[in-house]
């Protein structure tokens, strides 16, 4: 039977010394650092995207730690580096967001018309025994063409944006600043011997309190009409139900990076599942704006913009079996509560 990590705020599980937190951001900057040389070393003809995950990944535990354990941390220190932090990741994560959604979207396409619809990896002329069974096969082809068009002149723009950043002067006093952290953490005075339980159970209240306020009884509901409603009206704002959800799934990221810092060597996969299915619910989100927006381009034909309509649909009901799949796993998570 797996092992589950006492609970932070037990008062019978023992205190976690303020070291903790220091070990824990020397080891994050180590592996920072380590990626960042990984990256350098691929060459200006390489690819290093593990390289660049890595650097994202400790970026955001960084940050996350800074964000929850901030009393404990000089307080000038911490507020300059957590926005550059944050910045970096944001930054790194676009281009590999849009080719993501590229390919989420013309697989969702290609299900829905039954349609080869050729990723950007591989351009050509359609196999020529493909069906065309109706009006959305029609203009699936061409909805695929704008999709890559305006997803790769993104990813494009958003390549050059990582690429200026990781050159820049910006970046380089991170890497330095993130240099000294490997070797000296920047604790408040008497953080050292601090219990850093309180700090990650409220990490944890924060997110109960922002779970409880979801719409989970709605979600319940394999079909949600109201998620449909603004979809493609001319507001180009987010849909107005999904910020809730983003809100929550940044809480719950802060919620694991401070049991990381707590309890290094155990995992909790109920909570991973649950984070999965709200990388689900943004991932599909996201595309279901980004078919939107393509819907709104001038001048396209009746059945590229009937095509896009339906797939934006369709990733709106992949939003309602994300949260579905997200009541689930907390309801489990909430039940497995000692």
């Amino acid at each position: 039977m797996a092992h589950r990590p006492p609970d932070p705020a037990d008062p019978a599980a023992g205190a976690v010394p303020g070291t903790a937190l220091a070990d824990h951001l020397r080891a994050q900057a180590t592996e920072f650092l380590r990626a960042l040389r990984l990256h350098r070393e691929g060459g200006a003809g390489a690819e290093p995207v593990d390289a660049v995950r890595a650097l994202r990944r400790s970026a955001r535990r960084i940050s996350g730690s800074l964000h929850t354990f901030r009393p404990l941390l000089d307080p000038t220190w911490s507020e300059s580096v957590r926005p550059e932090l944050s910045w970096l990741s944001g930054t790194l994560a676009l281009e590999q967001a849009y080719a993501a959604r590229l390919e989420r979207l013309l697989l969702a396409l290609h299900r829905l018309s039954g349609t080869p619809v050729l990723p950007a990896q591989a351009p050509g002329p359609a196999p020529s025994g493909a069906t065309e069974p109706g009006k959305l096969a029609v203009g699936a082809a061409k909805a695929g063409a704008l999709l890559e068009r305006q997803l790769t002149l993104a990813r494009t723009r958003a390549h050059s944006t990582a690429l200026r950043a990781l050159g820049g002067s910006r970046f380089h006093a991170l890497a330095d600043t993130v240099a000294l952290l490997a070797s000296e953490v920047p604790l408040a005075p008497g953080a050292a011997g601090a219990d850093l339980r309180p700090l990650a159970a409220a990490a944890e209240e924060r997110l109960s309190a922002a779970v409880s306020a979801l719409p989970l009884v709605t979600a319940g509901h394999p079909y949600n009409a109201e998620a449909l409603v603004h979809g493609l009206s001319p507001d180009p704002a987010p849909h107005p139900q999904d910020a809730p959800w983003h809100q929550v799934r940044l809480l719950l990221r802060l919620h694991r990076y401070a049991r990381e810092v707590l309890h290094a060597d155990l995992m909790d996969v109920r909570l991973t599942a649950a984070g999965q299915a709200l990388d689900r619910h943004r991932d599909a989100a996201e595309a279901a704006t980004a078919a939107a927006e393509a819907a709104r381009t001038p001048r396209i034909a009746p059945a590229t913009a009937y095509a896009l309509g339906v797939l934006h649909a369709d990733q709106r009901h992949e939003v309602e079996a994300a949260r579905f799949a997200f009541q689930q796993s907390w309801q489990k998570q909430t039940v497995g509560t000692p």
